[in-house]
């Protein structure tokens, strides 16, 4: 029998706020001493109150507005009791019956299909402690115990693991563009959960699922869903029952793994936080909060494509990151006067500067090479100065450097030959050193006339015109081959 998957994700993003939620403590805790970034309040002293984070509030505001949310006009936050170590209260600051945002939606693409993955609600709550395994023992740093979490809950609307990628691709290009979380997985600012279920296909009932826990990368979310619907696809087709646990996703063996039984809701006793105020909010403060949002990725590679005539597929790559598509912004700025076409620019950037900043890790903001200096190569280029692949080694050392593109060109001699006499002689040259091929053309094998460009293109060191090359090149062999056959 063949089966389907149906696949919900839970997302959790650390809100870059100054403050936790609820104290006054700094949000920004990486790299401190353990246990050091604390104060009563989310260290859960008896006797201490709670303090709603204003910011933090706005912040989910706007990403729920992005994700064409609801914004509820009245919410409340709740108490989800559990006992577990890194919950210094005994139980997490949460919002359950009454989220701030419901009923969104968010679009992506998979395989050149649009796909809308709806969004059934965002909530605030607090961030736990971290726990760290030693040998036999278990520690415990409440450093990040209060940060501001964003939880979004999408609809159980995905049906693959690159689905899921694709949907956590778009979601950190959303909040990253908003301002609101670096939504960096690696260093867990953003952490999602997927529930995984499988069912015959075109069966309308939903099969028993699994929650897989802090996937913290694109690929090891991709993986793990994989995983798990073949895992329950195989035991389904055996026979075994599917139970609904809690997974963990194992790096080094690429497999899930059972690591409890799963909660439900009345596990929790959910009951509303008594220390703390229901959240009222205006139509007035939300029309103001909407109108504030910048231009968010859709809006902006939509635009990229009707104001400069780029491709959708480059567009959609520079506009998915907001440090990238203002860098192509200034380029273009920068290149305007210049009479140099925005396509140029995108595709410098989309190809061979990413290229470097891949192979380096550096992200686009920390590159040596500025816009105006991508700009300052082009013109080289577009004037003949240096050929396309001079030019490419030119930009890797401007990466490597952070020298203008004329520096490198003067230093280094690459200027480009496009003097047809200096050409001629290169040409004559190349003709004299190789009979045999000279013999091929003029029997009438034309393609040879490759291999002489080649020849050429090596004396000069790539700096010869390529274009005046050929032209150069053609004349004279075909008044050889004139004078051959008369």
């Amino acid at each position: 029998m063949d089966y389907e998957a149906v696949i919900g994700i839970e997302v959790h993003v650390e809100l870059a706020t100054l403050s936790k939620m609820f104290c006054g403590c700094s949000a920004h805790f990486f790299g401190q001493e353990p246990n050091t970034n604390v104060c009563p309040i989310c260290m859960g002293y008896p006797g201490t109150l709670p303090v709603i984070n204003e910011q933090a509030v706005t912040y989910a505001m706007r990403v729920g507005l992005a994700l064409h949310c609801e914004i509820a006009q009245f919410s409340k936050f709740d108490r989800k009791n559990y006992t577990y170590p890194d919950l210094p209260k005994g139980y997490q600051i949460s919002q359950y019956d009454l989220p701030l945002c419901r009923n969104g939606w968010i679009d992506i693409e998979v395989d050149g299909h649009g796909r809308r993955i709806g969004i059934r609600r965002a909530h605030l709550e607090e961030d736990t402690a971290k726990e760290a395994h030693v040998g036999p023992s278990s520690l415990v740093d409440f450093n990040r115990s209060g940060v501001p979490l964003l939880e979004i809950v999408t609809e159980p609307d995905l049906h693959s693991g690159e689905e899921a990628r694709q949907l956590l691709t778009k979601l950190r290009s959303i909040l990253r563009s908003l301002g609101v979380s670096s939504a960096d997985m690696e260093k867990g600012a953003m952490r999602c959960e997927p529930n995984v279920s499988v069912r015959p296909v075109g069966d309308p009932a939903l099969g028993v699922k699994t929650e897989i826990k802090n996937l913290n990368s694109f690929r090891s979310a991709k993986l793990a869903i994989e995983f798990e619907i073949e895992r329950q696809s195989q035991a389904l087709r055996r026979g075994d029952e599917i139970e609904q646990v809690t997974m963990g996703w194992n790096e080094r063996e690429n497999r899930t793994v059972v690591q409890r039984s799963k909660e439900y809701a009345d596990d929790y006793r959910y009951f509303p936080e008594p220390d703390l105020p229901p959240l009222e909010l205006s139509p007035e403060r939300v029309a103001e909060i909407a109108a504030s949002l910048p231009e968010l990725p859709d809006a902006r590679s939509d635009r990229f494509v009707d104001q400069y005539g780029l491709r959708q597929s480059d567009a959609r790559v520079l506009a998915s990151d907001n440090d990238v598509a203002d860098y192509f912004e200034e380029a273009i700025a920068a290149a305007r006067p210049h009479g140099i076409d925005p396509v140029t620019v995108s595709n410098w950037i989309v190809g061979e500067l990413f290229r470097l900043l891949n192979d380096g890790g550096i992200e686009i903001a920390s590159s040596l090479v500025a816009p105006e200096a991508l700009v300052g190569l082009l013109r080289n280029v577009e004037r003949n100065m240096v050929n396309a692949n001079t030019a490419k080694a030119v930009l890797a050392e401007m990466f490597e450097t952070g020298r203008s593109a004329e520096a490198i060109i003067a230093a280094r001699g690459l200027a480009q030959i496009s003097d047809a006499n200096e050409i001629e002689s290169l040409v004559q040259r190349a003709v004299e050193e190789n009979p045999g091929p000279l013999e091929q053309y003029l029997s009438g094998k034309d393609a040879i006339l490759g291999f002489f460009i080649g020849q050429v293109m090596r004396a000069s060191r790539g700096r010869a015109n390529p274009q005046v090359v050929r032209e150069v090149l053609t004349a004279y062999l075909d008044e050889l081959r004139g004078s051959s056959s008369s």
